[in-house]
C-alpha cells in the first residue's frame, strides 16, 4: 500500500479485517452509504482500523473507528497519513 490509502485498498482491508467483499467500483460509486450498508459493523471497522495501523505503522485518530461512510473514513485516514509522511 501507498501513502495514500484507495477504494481498492479499502476493498482489501474490508474483505481481509471484516470479512465482507465488496467489489471497488461499487464502493467507488457508494462511497456516501454507510459501512453498514456493506455488512460491517463497528468490530469490522475496529479490524480494518488495526489492520491500517498495521501496514503503516501510523496509528490512526479515535474517529476513524466512528466513521460513517467510506468516503468519510478515507478522508480521515489519508489526511492522517499524509501528516505523518
Amino acid at each position: 500500500m501507498s501513502t495514500q490509502v484507495t477504494v481498492e485498498d479499502l476493498a482489501d482491508l474490508m474483505k481481509k479485517a471484516a470479512g465482507v467483499t465488496v467489489a471497488p467500483q461499487e464502493l467507488e460509486q457508494r462511497s456516501a452509504s454507510g459501512f453498514d450498508a456493506f455488512g460491517i459493523d463497528s468490530l469490522g471497522l475496529l479490524g480494518i482500523v488495526g489492520e491500517l495501523e498495521n501496514v503503516h505503522g501510523v496509528p490512526m485518530p479515535p474517529d476513524a473507528e466512528r466513521c460513517k461512510t467510506p468516503r468519510q473514513f478515507l478522508d480521515l485516514v489519508n489526511s492522517t497519513l499524509m501528516a505523518g509522511a
